[in-house]
């Protein structure tokens, strides 16, 4: 059995960023996408940090707690293990850290 995801409502970032370690803030490039899922009804967002030196050695490739900020807003996540890439992984659960398209409602239902 196959299930169908709606992606209708997914949304996308990709463009500067600040991620901020323990009060350190680093510049990077994300590509972030925010997607709803409907098993634990949560906003669930994830991507990729461009590699960048300067956040590599303040993980020196561990995972760690950070504060995500965009153009359009700020959210709380996880960063996870860098890619054979050098691009590090991440994720957060609500509010992502970029603006959201309104969703518009169906008055029929």
């Amino acid at each position: 059995m196959t299930m169908d995801h709606d992606t209708d409502h997914d949304e996308d970032y990709a463009g500067p960023a600040t991620i901020t370690i323990d009060g350190n803030d680093v510049p990077v490039q994300v590509r972030l996408i925010a997607v709803h899922q409907p098993v634990d009804g949560k906003l669930h967002w994830s991507g990729r940090i461009e590699a960048d030196k300067a956040l590599h050695s303040l993980l020196n490739g561990t995972n760690a707690d950070v504060r995500v900020a965009t153009p359009g807003g700020e959210a709380d996540g996880k960063v996870g293990d860098p890619d054979p890439w050098g691009r590090y992984r991440v994720s957060g659960t609500g509010q992502p850290p970029f603006e959201l398209e309104p969703v518009p409602l169906d008055d029929d239902l």
